[in-house]
């Protein structure tokens, strides 16, 4: 069997030490891509639902308070109209 030379032990080591330290740099930065973009992803979904969420409540309010004010002002408007036809009656009466 043929020795290994130092220099080929010390080119295998070389090898196997840029190997490991390539991996784990790899595993490091696509970690925090990762965490970076799931961030991104997460914080533009939630605004957007937020925002979707905010129109349909505000939507809703809206419809139903003046729905509320229109019937309120309606009442209103017929209580003074019939209220005002009273009283000409008693005039002309």
């Amino acid at each position: 069997m043929k020795p290994v030379s130092v220099r080929y032990q010390r080119y295998q080591v070389e090898d196997q030490v840029v190997a490991q330290v390539r991996d784990q740099v790899w595993r490091q930065v696509s970690a925090q891509v990762e965490a970076q973009v799931w961030s991104q992803v997460m914080h533009q979904v939630r605004d957007q639902v937020w925002d979707q969420v905010e129109d349909q409540v505000v939507g809703q309010v809206w419809d139903q308070v003046s729905a509320q004010v229109s019937d309120q002002v309606r009442d209103q408007v017929a209580a003074h109209l019939w209220a005002h036809s009273d009283i000409e009656e008693e005039r002309r009466g």
